[in-house]
């Protein structure tokens, strides 16, 4: 499945661990801003690390599943941004 993963974390410490997490998965696209494709059992595990990561009180990660529809159509990019598509899932340990 295709994943949009954004986060907001205050701490640095913090934000490099749940960036380096983002990056065992998907591709960035943004400082904060990860694409993923992963089946359900590996969104798991990560969503799993990364709880282990953040303070909820004060840090945030929105993942945002997109259709096969929406994750075919991919509109203008302007500037640096590019997109990645993987040919298949991969992880990184």
């Amino acid at each position: 499945m295709k994943i949009i993963v954004a986060y907001d974390i205050s701490g640095p410490d913090r934000l490099r661990q749940v960036a380096k997490i983002s990056e065992d998965y998907g591709n960035r696209v943004q400082k904060s801003i990860f694409e993923l494709d992963v089946r359900a059992g590996t969104l798991r595990e990560m969503k799993n690390r990364i709880e282990a990561v953040i303070d909820p009180e004060v840090d945030g990660v929105k993942y945002f599943l997109l259709c096969e529809k929406c994750a075919a159509y991919i509109p203008d990019i302007i500037g640096k941004g590019i997109f990645i598509d993987p040919d298949e899932e991969y992880h990184v340990y």
